[in-house]
């Protein structure tokens, strides 16, 4: 009995059928979100066994409403709060598990949630959770936001979006934060792909735009990205956390995030914040390569190159591996058409995006 038969033959005849294969070591990686490559640096992993080596316990064992609360979860709330300019925060399982346990404990009944139409797959998914009104506007469009504001007559006004959007790596337009300052609406900002990318102090959006962070905010970051480990983090005033820690069903049905990666995660703080001039120095040094290369600024460090065809993408994938390099062949119903993208990781030598742009094969 194979009762999916007919949609994996459907998917494959599209060009959108995927597979899982084994990461070989040896291939040049400008496909995975290590945009700083902390993830290939031992010396943090080293850093953070010990840690947990000489500690009582190696898991959490059980929630963080019952004992799975450890002071190394406490100790990277407080560091990102201070980083981020934050009141409060709160630890989660995956950045996945942040957006369904933000948007679907947030948005209650008599509320409107609005989603830019780009948001990530989790946030809509949770979207379908919620007890308010669900509505999308255009794509980092201020204008559509705002004429839809105005028609809105809510409880609350919750917005959406993202700080560098991930499949096209563009930036989330201020006009969008103007716009929720004005109508005191609550925003929800996922940083994963612009935390520890942007701003002075690489710490995101809000960062970049040098904005005072206001009660109404609302951050998502990942640490499987930039922070080269696994898990999430909330960040919002006292009030929201707490109210979070009360209704959010990821936070209170889920055991505690690992504590091996929790002090991954804050090692890689640490490295930024003790590396910022360096880091930065080297991030503007890619951007200003892809901008030769491709003809594309980038805002952080995602490269989305056009394609438009499912399994032309594949090809051009298949052709880089066979030169040692692997990038993202991304199909729908991720984006609306077909891309590479690239990732312009600083760890990575420069000649590899010269190599890729030589080839003339995304072209």
């Amino acid at each position: 009995m194979n009762p999916y038969d007919n949609e994996l033959e459907a998917l494959k005849r599209a060009g959108r059928y995927r597979k899982r294969t084994l990461y070989d070591t040896s291939i040049i990686d400008v496909a995975s979100n290590d945009y700083l490559g902390l993830a290939e640096k031992p010396e943090l992993a080293a850093s953070a066994y010990e840690q947990l080596r000489t500690g009582a316990v190696n898991a959490t064992k059980a929630s963080m409403l019952v004992n799975g609360y450890h002071p190394a979860h406490q100790a990277f709330e407080i560091a990102l709060c201070q980083a981020n300019g934050f009141e409060s925060g709160i630890i989660v399982g995956s950045g996945f598990n942040a957006n369904i346990a933000m948007i679907e404990a947030l948005v209650r009944k008599g509320d409107v949630l609005l989603l830019d139409e780009q948001y990530h797959a989790s946030g809509m998914l949770a979207s379908r959770l919620v007890e308010g009104r669900v509505k999308t506007f255009a794509h980092n469009s201020a204008e559509d936001l705002a004429a839809q504001l105005n028609q809105i007559k809510a409880k609350r006004i919750i917005i959406a979006v993202e700080g560098i959007y991930s499949m096209e790596g563009d930036l989330l337009a201020r006009e969008i934060i103007d716009l929720a300052d004005a109508y005191d609406a609550l925003l929800i900002v996922d940083e994963a792909h612009s935390s520890g990318v942007i701003g002075p102090n690489l710490t995101g959006i809000f960062d970049y735009y040098a904005l005072p962070i206001r009660p109404t905010y609302i951050k998502m970051g990942t640490l499987g990205k930039a922070y080269g480990s696994f898990g999430a983090y909330i960040l919002a005033s006292e009030h929201i956390i707490d109210f979070l820690i009360n209704r959010a069903k990821p936070i209170i049905y889920a055991t505690a995030p690992s504590l091996f990666d929790t002090l991954l995660g804050h090692e890689a703080l640490r490295y930024t914040q003790t590396h910022l001039d360096t880091l930065r120095m080297s991030i503007a040094r890619k951007q200003m390569l892809v901008r030769e290369l491709f003809g594309i600024e980038i805002p952080g460090l995602i490269v989305p190159v056009s394609i438009g065809d499912n399994r032309r993408v594949i090809e051009i994938r298949d052709a880089l591996l066979q030169e040692g390099i692997l990038v993202g062949a991304i199909r729908q119903p991720t984006v609306p058409s077909a891309i590479i993208r690239l990732i312009a990781r600083i760890n990575v030598d420069d000649g590899v995006l010269k190599r890729i742009a030589a080839l003339k094969i995304l072209r």
